[in-house]
């Protein structure tokens, strides 16, 4: 009877698992997106290959300890044997037919499937024809929040995004504050947002469909609801999604812009049916503020030598992130002394002597 019990437990356990299992989103492993098919392939083909080798050595483990076990009288009893050639040979080629696999396909794959390679086939049947017009999205990595540019159709959405199925996108991304990471694990793989630099993908999106998009580098404390919605709709499904964008919109004037930068957490999907000229050049370039200097010309400054003693006047202009420009930082420990950090208060407990290392300059000076 226990153990007719333990059966039953271990079946209910069993059977609880792979229900848990059943219901686990398994999307990378079943992209929408060709070039995530194509990461799919790479995975799987390179768990083959590994497991080509895992499979034996674990099997012939098992096999040796129960083969030579101390009471299998029957196997060969040999203390002195020590080397086999043939042994050697499948020991050590094996392995290195497959490190040579891997390195071939690694090699092509990492160059086939580079983000900032543009795409040259939808999907394993059908090439980029030369007709093909891509789609162009900027997106920005906020304080938690994503802010998609569509430039061709002078629109901007904030925490929702939506694509022609069969059309390649073409992603420039840049951010705000610290760094992010981009994912839409059914599209593509991810790619860093950094801010005053710009990173590329290019992907395309082949199944209609509501996929979800997320944060996938930790940047603070509304980064587990760092989502959004990417909606992979057909053409005309597109064609509604603006026309709704530039109906239900405001206006995206660099004012809006920074009071939508300030850092919130589970941001509502917001639609902007008009964009101001240049913004998203301007948060690249970290100078949408009045007054601040753009990253692209301090590079050209630096580029020219650097600008000499005027660069004192350019202090006001490179303050980029003034967050807590009108509170003093706070110190990252208490002094042991007990006075607050950078105090002008003499510390306690030790002795001044300002007059002999001060005399001691001083002559040094003279000599």
């Amino acid at each position: 009877m226990p153990k007719q019990f333990s059966l039953a437990r271990r079946s209910t356990i069993l059977a609880l698992m792979l229900a848990t299992l059943s219901g686990c989103n398994m999307v990378v492993m079943s992209p929408s997106g060709d070039i995530a098919a194509q990461q799919r392939d790479l995975i799987v083909i390179s768990t083959v290959l590994m497991l080509i080798i895992i499979v034996p050595v674990i099997f012939l483990t098992l096999f040796f300890a129960w083969r030579y076990r101390q009471s299998n009288t029957a196997a060969k009893y040999d203390p002195e044997w020590h080397h086999s050639t043939g042994l050697e040979v499948i020991i050590w080629s094996a392995p290195l037919a497959i490190i040579i696999a891997l390195g071939a396909i690694t090699w092509v794959s990492t160059h086939k499937l580079d983000p900032y390679r543009p795409l040259d086939r939808i999907d394993a049947a059908r090439p980029v024809s030369a007709e093909t017009r891509p789609i162009t999205v900027e997106v920005v990595a906020l304080d938690w929040k994503w802010l998609f540019f569509y430039p061709d159709y002078g629109i901007a959405t904030v925490n929702e995004m939506a694509a022609p199925v069969d059309v390649p996108i073409n992603f420039k991304l840049t951010a705000s504050s610290v760094m992010n990471s981009f994912y839409v694990p059914a599209l593509a793989g991810m790619i860093y947002t950094m801010p005053g630099m710009e990173t590329k993908l290019h992907a395309v999106i082949n199944k209609p469909g509501e996929y979800e998009g997320l944060s996938s580098n930790y940047s603070g404390d509304g980064f587990s609801h760092m989502r959004f919605k990417f909606h992979g709709v057909d053409q005309a499904g597109f064609d509604q999604w603006v026309a709704r964008v530039k109906q239900n919109g405001t206006a995206l004037n660099r004012d809006a812009y920074l009071k939508l930068e300030k850092p919130s957490v589970k941001e509502p999907v917001r639609y902007y049916a008009t964009v101001a000229d240049g913004l998203y050049e301007a948060v690249l370039n970290m100078c949408v503020r009045e007054g601040q200097m753009c990253m692209k010309e301090m590079m050209h400054i630096d580029m020219m030598g650097g600008a000499g003693v005027e660069s004192h006047d350019n202090k006001a202009r490179l303050q980029h992130d003034n967050r807590h420009a009108e509170e003093e930082a706070p110190a990252a420990t208490f002094p042991e002394t007990g006075n607050p950090a950078r105090s002008e208060e003499p510390a306690e407990g030790i002795e001044e002597r300002p007059e002999e290392p001060a005399k001691m300059n001083h002559d040094m000076h003279e000599m």
